[in-house]
């Protein structure tokens, strides 16, 4: 990192006496203040230094210190920002999870698209990490769910050509360490300890120098400074391999662990007694956990030397392990004895305070995205409660740190842990019957059980490891199981749609402005004129751009508009509209001159059913959300002519009566006939006040957004709506299902197409009536009759096959008789279907005989049975015979069925059958 030593040699550090030092241990370069140090100071280069030693000025819980550090900044002229939701995916396209403070910056405010809330800012942001999974509960400081407190700024280079939402530099690298250091010394910190380790940071295709701050052993803050972008030709290259070059915007990203801050205060053996104390001391008792006083003198020397188990660091975790208890004096087995429960404890503290943020701030459990991350996270806290002994229910866990958090919605939260719990056990008595067909294999081929397969395994069933280790022990089969297994199942899963900027499929389309969108100014106008300002031939059609154009691009569910282009020459159609950068194209199936004026003209009726079934979309969503609950949010939606479709995140099936109350509060509004606004407000603003939930369709760039106001309901949505909410005239909902898990589609009509869709429903009513002689309000009873009756009639059907072929099989003469070694085998052809076939062949084989049938009715069949006992293998015989009519088939030795397409020559194969019988006895 040589390209990169300059960027550490900080004014601040020369002045205050500090020297640049290489640790002997790790290699790591690091900044102090003691010239005496030698080590950087961080596990497992050193143990933490402050557990039974509370190293600030006094005892902090989680909130004080949040206010401590929020305070500080607040003085320093940062204004505090409120948090963002855990759920990152609700503002930007990149990621599920918010992981770091600066994700509630990206992309658009870092990258100078969108100015930020405030400049410099502080705030104290929930975070979840997934990758930490496997360390948590081992290593004394890792959580999954963590606060980051920090500090930003975001500047913009002097020389920049391009225009940034903001501009200048607020401060940088040597401000941001002075406050580091100023902030540690008004905690109380001795500044002669805190190490400034130097550690380029790399993500996401931007990088910069950055600094890991450690404070006796553990690494309290980290201080990047994003100011890179890759670029093939860059003057930098830094750890993954790549090369960056300085980008126009350079910001301040710090992240302080508000967790740890607290645990150094308090000095505990760990991070979790400090975080949850009262939690801990719960499940400890509820498991019967209880230590000796030597043994609690034994744990608190494990947690000194706990930072050895960090995954990310230790080659081999057992290793790892062996190596603590050497140094403690006991054998690994008395170790882990008595830590490894306590692990679990710490764990399932942990992963009940995760779900609780994911399912309090309205992520709902499936197999997808965020919802698969919140699974994930349930099952195996559900497996440590079970391993560990820990029997309150998991709902009451999770609710303990969600009242903590102070959520509103902790009826809600409880209701989707004991669903998902329920769903757990259905889903492992399958699982582990497929677990002992895999084992049984495997132990047959004398092979184990991989990694893949496990991640498998626990992708479909939700099996964790351990579980398929028990099972497969049974068959002797061993299980290959990573130290990282759940960071790998993460992995698969923890990401989103990659972010990027929109790229014109043409260059023609970068030099023309932007189209002026006539529709926003007055939605129910369906005519204009406008300039051509150029056109481009497309394989179907062309591709018209105007200077201004009151047709709606396709965007936000919506379709584009159709209609036409009219000059004094001639008229052409309009077919669809779509943007480009902001550039709509006008797909026409004729090509018009450059430069001429064209009238342009909306399909009216086509544009007010879509503006009807846009509007519709709001209102349903927002009386789905007042029925089930506010966790409730968009996973999908199609507008269209005739009906529309929304699908939104619920962790169970909406019924029937559900749906009924859905559409009724949905008409209601409509009933209301309330006006329909719409404004562009500026989007921290209307953040603030409305939160992320306005983001249901997609996240918006730029200054100020545009929102639309349906009765309560507030979006984000640059969709056509009506003006008020009379005019959608009603709503029909058609139809509900589950799409996937914890998705379910709302299916509806609005206006017309919901009165058209109730005349058609009426129609097949009255048909249906018609058929069954009846009045319409009879036809539920009568078809439930009449089914009755065919259920009945198909029993009595199936007896008397049954008692048709019992009486076959009874019956002389009914079959060519021939003799198998000791046993009667009857040889016959029956032309009925497979049904009675079956019966026929097991009725003969119940009697002590051997059933060879075969039909006619569908090409040539044939069924075989062969009694208890009897060594005679029935899958070969009828292979054999299928094969003399053209197809084959098989089975078990007991009972096959097959046959072929060629029924000229069933009989022939029939003849055959004695010696099929006798070759496939003596083989």
């Amino acid at each position: 990192m040589s390209e990169l030593e300059e960027e550490y040699r900080l004014d601040y550090f020369e002045e205050n006496d500090f020297v640049r030092k290489e640790c002997p241990e790790c290699g790591a370069h690091f900044w102090t203040r003691d010239h005496d140090r030698e080590t950087c100071g961080e596990p497992p280069c050193e143990e933490y230094g402050f557990i039974d030693n509370p190293s600030l000025d006094e005892e902090y819980s989680l909130s004080e210190m949040r206010e401590a550090f929020l305070s500080f900044f607040e003085k320093h002229d940062h204004e505090r920002i409120d948090p963002y939701p855990v759920a990152a995916n609700r503002w930007r396209d990149d990621m599920l999870l918010t992981i770091a403070s600066i994700a509630d910056f990206q992309p658009l405010v870092t990258s100078g698209q969108t100015p930020p809330p405030a400049n410099p800012l502080t705030i104290s942001q929930p975070c979840i990490r997934m990758q930490d999974i496997d360390n948590v509960g081992k290593t004394g400081r890792h959580t999954m769910a963590f606060e980051m407190m920090a500090h930003h700024a975001f500047n913009v280079r002097e020389d920049a050509e391009k225009e940034y939402a903001y501009e200048g530099e607020i401060y940088w690298k040597d401000q941001t360490v002075a406050y580091c250091d100023e902030f540690f010394e008004s905690m109380g910190a001795n500044p002669e300890e805190i190490i400034y380790i130097e550690d380029p940071w790399v993500g996401g295709g931007n990088a910069g120098p950055a600094i890991e701050v450690i404070y006796r052993g553990v690494e309290l803050a980290t201080l990047v400074f994003m100011s890179m972008e890759q670029d093939p030709e860059g003057e930098y290259e830094m750890k993954d391999g790549n090369r960056y070059s300085k980008m126009d915007t350079y910001v301040v990203d710090t992240g302080y662990g508000l967790e740890r801050w607290t645990w150094v205060s308090q000095g505990t053996p760990t991070v979790y007694e400090a975080v949850y104390p009262d939690m801990i001391d719960f499940l400890k008792e509820n498991a019967g956990i209880d230590h000796s006083e030597e043994e609690e003198k034994l744990v608190h020397r494990a947690a000194k030397l706990a930072g050895h188990m960090d995954i990310d660091e230790a080659e081999d975790m057992e290793a790892a392990r062996d190596n603590i208890a050497d140094k403690l004096g006991v054998t690994t087995g008395e170790l882990e004895a008595l830590v490894e429960p306590l692990e679990i404890i710490y764990a399932i503290a942990d992963h009940s305070r995760t779900m609780a943020y994911m399912f309090g701030d309205g992520i709902v459990p499936s197999n997808v995205s965020t919802g698969y991350l919140a699974r994930m996270v349930l099952r195996r806290t559900k497996r440590l409660c079970d391993n560990v002994g820990v029997d309150a229910p998991l709902d009451e866990l999770v609710d303990m740190q969600a009242e903590r958090l102070e959520y509103e919605n902790r009826d809600t939260i409880r209701d989707i842990v004991r669903t998902e719990v329920e769903k757990y056990r259905e889903t492992l008595e399958q699982g582990g019957r497929r677990v002992r067909r895999i084992a049984k294999q495997h132990a047959e081929e004398g092979k184990s059980i991989p990694t893949s397969t496990l991640v498998e395994l626990y992708d479909s069933h939700g099996l964790q490891p351990d579980m398929v280790e028990e099972i497969a022990d049974e068959f002797g089969v061993s299980v290959e199981v990573p130290d990282d297994f759940y960071s790998l199942v993460a992995d698969r899963h923890d990401g989103g749609q990659a972010f990027e900027e929109e790229k014109s499929t043409d260059e023609r389309l970068d030099d023309l402005p932007k189209t002026e969108r006539l529709y926003y100014e007055d939605q129910y106008r369906t005519d204009f004129e406008a300039v051509v300002l150029d056109v481009f031939e497309r394989e179907a059609g062309y591709d018209v751009v105007l200077d201004q154009t009151m047709f709606y691009p396709e965007g936000g569910g919506q379709p584009g508009d159709h209609g036409s282009l009219s000059t004094d020459e001639k008229t052409v159609s309009v077919t669809d509209a779509q943007i480009e950068n902001g550039v709509v194209l006008h797909r026409t199936d004729e090509s018009v001159d450059k430069g001429e004026i064209v009238r342009g003209k909306i399909d009216a009726q086509r544009r007010r059913r879509l503006m009807r079934h846009h509007t519709a979309t709001h209102i349903v969503v927002h009386a789905a959300r007042q029925v089930l609950g506010d966790h409730i949010r968009q996973a999908g939606a199609q507008k269209g002519t005739d009906s529309s479709r929304i699908d939104v995140r619920h962790y169970e099936r909406i019924d029937g009566e559900t749906a009924k109350q859905i559409e009724l509060l949905a008409n209601e509004i409509v009933m209301e006939n309330t006006t329909v606004q719409q404004e562009w407000p500026n989007r921290h603003e209307a953040e603030e006040e409305f939160g992320f939930d306005l983001y249901q369709g997609g996240i918006p760039a730029g200054t100020n957004i545009r929102l639309i106001h349906v009765a309560e309901d507030v979006q984000a949505c640059g969709g056509t709506h009506v003006r008020r909410t009379g005019d959608v005239g009603c709503i029909k909902l058609l139809n509900i299902e589950r799409v996937q898990d914890g998705v379910e589609r709302l299916t509806f009509a609005a206006g017309d197409a919901a009165i058209e869709a109730t005349q058609q429903t009426g129609d097949y009513l009255q048909s249906a009536a018609d058929i069954l002689d009846v009045a319409p309000p009879a036809v539920p009873e009568t078809a439930e009759r009449f089914f009755e009756e065919w259920k009945a009639r198909g029993k009595q059907i199936e007896n008397l096959k049954e008692q048709l072929a019992e009486a076959r099989a009874s019956g002389s003469g009914s079959g060519e008789e021939v003799e198998i070694g000791d046993t009667i085998a009857v040889i016959q052809r029956i032309d009925a279907d497979m049904d009675e076939l079956r019966a026929t062949a097991n009725a003969m084989a119940e009697e002590g005989k051997i059933a060879v049938i075969g039909s006619g009715a569908d090409g040539a069949q044939f069924v075989v049975a062969v009694p208890d006992g009897t060594s005679l293998n029935a899958g070969e015989v009828v292979g054999e015979l299928a094969s003399r009519v053209g197809g084959g088939g098989g089975g078990p030795a007991d009972f096959a069925q097959g046959g072929g397409p060629d029924a000229d020559k069933l009989d022939g194969a029939l003849e055959d059958a004695p010696d099929v019988l006798q070759q496939v006895k003596n083989a």
